[in-house]
């Protein structure tokens, strides 16, 4: 029997600063990213703007970016006989511990160079270490060309979700020397939801989370340890159980999972199309309707944006939350009913996305006043069209 100090001190504290293989891992693939970042061409786009009157400029390679590192991913996978997905597979856990050291050193950077080198008039303290620690000292951190934000959140913890989901169905075929179906239902279904997020990462850089969240400890810790602690626990869980689901059912799945994606980027479609044309475009066959809606910026510049009730956007203020849950539970549900590991992220992104629906409409409350007022009278269903 072991006391729980020898417990903690053999399964935390020996493994806190990960290890040198998870280093070797995880320090490559980042620096591979921010090179991708700097130097793949891409058109240029806006943000909207910022309380303080600021327009935050990205180039559009998320895309070029995810191809290009699932297709070098396969090429070390193939070419080194299956060591890759292995070594990240049985090196998982101290691939966390190291994101987790490194992410406690970088966001202690930012709260430093938010203070006094901030990248905009967007930074300000509280004077409270914690909370700004933990919220973030500026709105967009940059270090020279680099979105610190669209670093962590996209192409470090976007791509790795991911990566990490081919190379634990990787490692599972070649340990047990055969191809699960449920285990590439879920792997296949990631990496075509993340594939829908990088066509979409311009929208993505136009959320809530983005224009909201500064770049603190809460974002960038949660997209640098918890996304791949978290979110890719269906997938690992997949690679240590295979042959749960027969083949008629894994493919069932794969069909209403890639359903619920399409239902997802096309209710997104939708609002950036409408975006991008001002207002005018037709969508079902129907010219759109909005509101306007006229808003102040921090520095008193008078602003407007359109909220559009149209399509899935008239049917309720969060509908393209809805298919993205259905695509979470069915990648989970591979795993069967017997476990709880693999439901953790489902049931996270439940709270998440409802708490997030709250967060929108009091930001939008704020910012908008009679207008969104108007909005929520037109568009009273917060997530499930007719119910809630």
């Amino acid at each position: 029997d072991k006391g729980p100090m020898e417990v903690l001190d053999k399964a935390w504290l020996d493994h806190f600063w990960g290890s040198a293989t998870a280093w070797k891992i995880i320090l490559p693939f980042m620096a591979f990213q921010i090179l991708m970042m700097a130097v793949l061409p891409g058109k240029a786009y806006q943000g909207p703007v910022t309380p303080m009157g600021n327009v935050p400029q990205y180039k559009d390679n998320g895309l070029a970016s995810y191809l290009i590192s699932i297709a070098l991913f396969l090429g070390i996978e193939f070419g080194w006989d299956g060591q890759l997905s292995t070594l990240i597979y049985e090196h998982f856990g101290e691939i966390l511990a190291a994101l987790n050291v490194f992410a406690l050193g970088f966001c202690t950077l930012l709260y430093f160079k938010g203070r006094f080198a901030p990248s905009s008039t967007d930074a300000s303290t509280s004077g409270n270490f914690l909370f700004d620690f933990y919220w973030g000292t500026e709105l967009y951190p940059r270090f020279g060309g680099i979105d610190v934000k669209m670093f962590t959140n996209c192409r470090v913890g976007m791509t790795g979700w991911a990566l990490s989901a081919m190379a634990f169905a990787f490692a599972q075929a070649g340990r047990t020397g055969m191809i699960d179906p449920g285990t590439w239902v879920t792997a296949g279904l990631l990496v075509m939801y993340l594939l829908k997020f990088f066509i979409w990462e311009p929208g993505y850089m136009r959320s809530t989370d983005i224009i909201t969240d500064r770049g603190g400890y809460m974002i960038c810790w949660g997209c640098l340890v918890w996304v791949p602690a978290v979110y890719s626990s269906p997938a690992f869980f997949m690679g240590g159980h295979p042959g749960i689901l027969p083949l008629w059912a894994a493919l069932l799945i794969f069909a209403l999972g890639t359903v619920a994606i399409w239902m997802n980027y096309w209710a997104d479609l939708q609002r950036m199309a409408f975006r991008a044309a001002g207002g005018n475009v037709k969508i079902w066959g129907k010219q759109a309707t909005y509101i306007r809606a006229p808003y102040t910026t921090g520095t008193g510049e008078a602003k407007e944006n359109l909220l559009l009730t149209a399509g899935f956007w008239g049917l309720a203020r969060h509908f393209h939350y809805l298919p993205e849950l259905a695509a979470a539970f069915l990648w989970s549900c591979t795993a069967g009913f017997g476990w709880f590991m693999p439901y953790f992220y489902f049931l996270f992104l439940c709270i998440l996305l409802v708490h997030r629906t709250y967060r929108d409409d009091e930001k939008c409350s704020a910012k908008y006043g009679a207008a969104w007022a108007e909005y929520r009278r037109q568009v009273p269903k917060r997530l499930i069209p007719g119910i809630y």
